[in-house]
């Protein structure tokens, strides 16, 4: 990728981490930069929390790394909320995580979302999901590669 016209105005596009710093953070990231990853599922509950909006279709982010850095500027091309138990296959695959059935998806994000780091971050220690939880399911595209410009 190769800077767009949108990278002067960068430092005003909202930030965007995925989990939390460390190797599943640096998974996602070079997923992202490889084009492999184009969804992620969060939880309504999370936006909600944190007082977020929910992402809107045509909205950029810059993508941070584990060690605080801009490594990307991806845009929302897809939005919409389900209940967990509605996720799909071909959102899964497009996660980027190399999960090749809902349930093992399922299983790793329910991991994800009742770790320790998760519950503090809800201010719940015993948050729990089910099948009508709403998760986000959004979808995305890298506009701007920022570590070749850096």
């Amino acid at each position: 990728m190769t800077t767009d016209a949108a990278s002067p105005n960068r430092a005003s596009l909202p930030r965007i981490e995925f989990a939390f710093p460390g190797a599943l953070r640096d998974q996602l990231v070079a997923a992202i930069l490889d084009g492999s990853k184009t969804s992620t599922t969060g939880l309504l509950l999370a936006y909600e929390h944190e007082g977020e909006a929910l992402p809107e279709v045509g909205s950029r982010s810059v993508v941070i790394d584990s060690d605080d850095r801009p490594v990307a500027v991806i845009e929302v091309t897809g939005v919409r909320v389900v209940p967990l138990a509605q996720v799909d296959l071909p959102h899964v695959v497009d996660e980027g995580e190399g999960d090749t059935s809902v349930a093992e998806w399922r299983a790793g994000h329910e991991r994800f979302w009742h770790s320790d780091e998760m519950r503090a971050e809800l201010d719940d220690p015993e948050f729990t999901v089910d099948d009508a939880t709403p998760a986000v399911l959004q979808r995305f595209r890298l506009v701007t590669d920022l570590r070749a410009g850096d």
